[in-house]
């Protein structure tokens, strides 16, 4: 496989998966919001946090008020994590290498984009909100479960396998980093208002509550939240199982000794960690994400660095030089 190929397709899998991630993530935060009284210590602005984009949303909006913050979530060209700018580049990738996936997730990005870009004012009235957003979640587990289940197992489906769970281990500790910063008490004496509330929309961002009582079979609460989100080894989207993907996904590719480094340094710091004490500690936990964050920066440049090197590189052992006719 080209490595052009191979980056556009890891990239195909992050813009689709961040586009999900969204929109679960202001689906809920605006039930959560209608939820909560309106003396708690809420607001739109926290999403913008948990996007990593305040100082884009400055520059582009005077204040972090709903509309504003689900413009520039959902539908702004300008901010190219929003919605409709991921779908429109996983769009783009996937258009210019559809010759090496089933044509059927190639038609399916293509309608979901231009299905979604004719409904996109529909996220900006609250009534139809719910709707919009849930279509762009459905049509992004069409996609994936499309790459499941047609999909041969071969370079192709690895990286785009590998974007996909890199994305989401990325967009889980940015969700516990900026939730937890405010639910987690600074001394046990300390009391959240409507603590339980909060950590229900949390897991319920992820798609993750239904498992947590499940498996952890006890009431929503912080400490038990975060080791299921961090560590759990049978949730999809924590960060430990989506680790561990992306390591057994490396295995399976040439040249994977400083990639599969990297990803064995930061799985271990995410098992490794000490929720519980972690949990009494908000600071202490705001570094150790932050040293996740690092180490997920480390991994995509190991992994970009070994196959995205552009008309250079063919993934396998074949000595080549690839050109722009190739």
């Amino acid at each position: 496989m080209l490595s052009r190929v191979a980056e556009n397709l890891y990239w195909v899998a992050r813009y689709i998966e961040r586009a999900e991630d969204t929109a679960r993530l202001v689906s809920v935060s605006s039930n959560l919001l209608l939820d909560m009284p309106g003396r708690a210590a809420l607001s739109w602005s926290s999403l913008i946090d948990i996007a990593a984009a305040g100082a884009l949303f400055d520059t582009l909006y005077a204040e972090r008020n709903e509309k504003n913050v689900i413009t520039f979530l959902c539908l702004s060209r300008e901010h190219t994590s929003s919605i409709l700018s991921s779908l429109g580049q996983a769009r783009e990738n996937l258009r210019t290498t559809r010759d090496v996936v089933p044509r059927e997730i190639w038609e399916e990005v293509n309608h979901c984009y231009l299905t979604l870009a004719e409904q996109s004012d529909d996220v900006l009235r609250a009534r139809h909100r719910d709707d919009f957003l849930k279509n762009v979640i459905r049509a992004c587990q069409t996609l994936t479960g499309l790459i499941e289940g047609t999909l041969s197992h071969v370079d192709a489906r690895t990286f785009l396998t590998l974007g996909r769970h890199i994305e989401r281990a990325d967009m889980t500790t940015r969700i516990i980093d900026v939730r937890s910063s405010n639910l987690l008490p600074r001394s046990p004496e300390e009391l959240v208002p409507f603590e339980n509330l909060q950590w229900m929309s949390v897991l319920k961002s992820l798609t993750a509550y239904q498992m947590y009582r499940q498996e952890v079979r006890l009431r929503v609460r912080g400490p038990d939240v975060l080791r299921f989100l961090l560590q759990s080894r049978t949730l999809p989207r924590s960060v430990l199982r989506s680790l561990e993907e992306v390591s057994r996904q490396l295995e399976s590719l040439p040249h994977h000794d400083r990639p599969l480094a990297a990803a064995t340094m930061v799985r271990a710091e995410v098992a490794e960690a000490d929720v519980q004490t972690l949990s009494h500690a908000p600071e202490s936990l705001h570094q150790v994400i932050d040293d996740l964050q690092i180490g997920f920066n480390a991994l995509h440049d190991a992994i970009a660095s070994a196959y995205f090197v552009v008309n250079h590189r063919l993934l396998d052992d074949t000595e080549a030089v690839v050109t722009d006719e190739d």
